[in-house]
């Protein structure tokens, strides 16, 4: 299957995505987790353990600057926690964590490699999911364990092309019959799709990536990572600089979607200019099968609007709101 394919796919029904290897999983246990943990991240573990088992949210790891180390999605599984990110950042993850134990009983666990992940994403994803499982999947942000195709499957319920999306993760030897379950539920008709197809399908979204739009010179609200922070929690590492940038109410740069006029496709960290001066630089570009050459990129509060013309090395650039292209909508 063409990448656009299997991109027109997600947008109009269903694509499942071979993720193993590229998203990690570190495994959080101990008798002070609850405590230590909460201290460290941006969203509310604490309402977490309250709310039970499979309760998860999206949270930020930030330095004492405030700054963004990592982008997680946190859930409660069992007596542990499980933090979900990208997997080449997952031995830096567990380093930044580690520091920060002291006399804390808590150990950090790397699960990245105990199993296959495969990222099922579409706007007919749920429902394909509940068929295949016969059983309700869970909501946004939430983790479950569900039955699909006789093998035991740990769900959650996130992706990265802004339609409903699912991570399942299952045993090596289960992985052909989950395959053949989700392609039953679908009429045989799933498509599969690659990482540069879900790239594609990120940057069309406005989803910002570790690595990419998020980094150690990034602060939450320069990413417009408002959903990852807990406002109504007690102190966590950078919660003070996040908190005082609240009160201010502004940053000085902001994540934008870029409509770009030029000839190819510019790379990673080309410049842009607004007014004759270096406003900011691109971080993703892509070209989408129905946006056209696209791309995210940070510029100056002043250049952040929408319809904003700027100009960058071989042709111009145009803010526009994100996302590129419808999401989020599910058929069921």
């Amino acid at each position: 299957m063409s990448e656009n394919e299997a991109i027109t796919a997600a947008r109009e029904h269903a694509a499942l995505f071979d993720m193993t290897g590229l998203r990690g999983l570190v495994e959080v246990t101990g008798e002070d987790r609850v405590r230590w943990l909460d201290g460290m991240i941006s969203g509310d573990v604490n309402h977490l353990e309250e709310s039970g088992d499979g309760a998860g949210c999206y949270a930020t790891l930030l330095t004492n600057r405030g700054a963004i180390i990592a982008d997680l999605h946190v859930a409660k599984r069992g007596e542990c926690f499980v933090l979900e990110s990208l997997a080449s950042e997952i031995p830096r993850i567990v380093e930044a964590l580690d520091r920060l134990l002291i006399a804390d009983d808590v150990t950090l666990t790397d699960r990245s490699g105990e199993s296959v992940t495969l990222g099922l994403e579409g706007r007919a994803a749920r429902e394909i999911l509940a068929s295949a499982a016969g059983d309700d999947v869970p909501a946004p942000e939430q983790w479950g364990a569900l039955r699909v195709g006789g093998a035991d499957v740990e769900v959650g319920a996130f992706g990265w092309s802004g339609e409903p999306a699912y991570q399942l993760r299952v045993a090596e030897t289960d992985r052909a019959a989950v395959e053949a379950a989700l392609d039953a539920a679908a009429g045989g008709t799933l498509a599969r799709g690659d990482e540069a197809a879900l790239e594609i399908l990120r940057i069309e979204a406005g989803v910002p990536a570790l690595g990419r739009e998020l980094d150690e010179e990034v602060l939450p609200p320069e990413a417009r990572l408002e959903r990852a922070i807990a406002t109504d929690k007690g102190c966590y590492v950078g919660q003070e600089i996040v908190a005082r940038l609240r009160a201010r109410g502004q940053v000085n740069h902001l994540l934008v979607g870029l409509d770009l006029d030029v000839a190819e496709a510019p790379v990673e960290g080309t410049e842009l200019t607004g007014g004759e001066r270096k406003t900011g630089e691109l971080t993703s570009v892509a070209i989408s099968p129905r946006a056209g050459t696209i791309a995210l990129g940070y510029v100056r509060r002043e250049h952040a609007e929408p319809g904003t013309e700027l100009t960058l090395d071989g042709g111009r650039a145009r803010v526009v709101a994100l996302p590129f292209v419808p999401v989020g909508e599910s058929t069921a």
